[in-house]
């Protein structure tokens, strides 16, 4: 009796804990995987993880971290101008998408409230910290959406929060950050 009252409360945790992640690109996301175990998964996350791969990022993002990525989404890469994923991916411009894509990665597991505090506590409402590239990030709330503020002013909304991670935590964005 003892031994199945421990499993349905194990059960229970389990899904609790499923339920919490959310599905990110029709697949669920495993606190238990790290960021790259995770996001080879998401259909929305394709190109980001090929870049990844081509700039020999794997091993980086499935070490211990902590990390917090601001994926953005196969429609933000498109997004972009014609060619520009095409030149990322070329062996010789791999210190460029090296860059490009560690200026969405940020040191320690950021979740969103911890952003939003952060903004309340800033007197002009912009949280100002440094992405793994050395490049500046921004975080502001507009309307109840967290956005995320690279050095050139593009702004990208956070659609989804809070993927945790067993190395970080990954918020899903809608726009490239692009270094200076």
């Amino acid at each position: 009796m003892k031994t199945l009252k421990l499993t349905a409360i194990a059960a229970l945790i389990a899904s609790a804990s499923y339920a919490a992640n959310p599905d990110v690109g029709g697949a669920p996301m495993f606190e238990t995987k790290n960021i790259v175990e995770n996001a080879v998964n998401s259909a929305d996350h394709t190109t980001l993880v090929a870049a990844v791969q081509a700039a020999d990022l794997v091993e980086t993002l499935q070490g211990p971290g902590p990390f917090t990525v601001f994926a953005p989404v196969n429609d933000a890469f498109a997004a972009l101008p014609a060619g520009t994923v095409d030149t990322l991916l070329k062996p010789e411009n791999k210190a460029l998408l090296q860059k490009v894509l560690t200026a969405h990665v940020v040191s320690g597991n950021w979740s969103a409230a911890d952003i939003i505090a952060a903004t309340k506590r800033s007197k002009d409402g912009f949280y100002h910290f440094n992405a793994v590239s050395g490049d500046a990030l921004s975080a502001k709330v507009v309307g109840g959406n967290v956005y995320i503020f690279d050095e050139s002013g593009n702004a990208g909304k956070v659609t989804i929060a809070d993927v945790k991670q067993s190395n970080g935590v990954i918020h899903v964005v809608d726009t490239v950050l692009v270094p200076k």
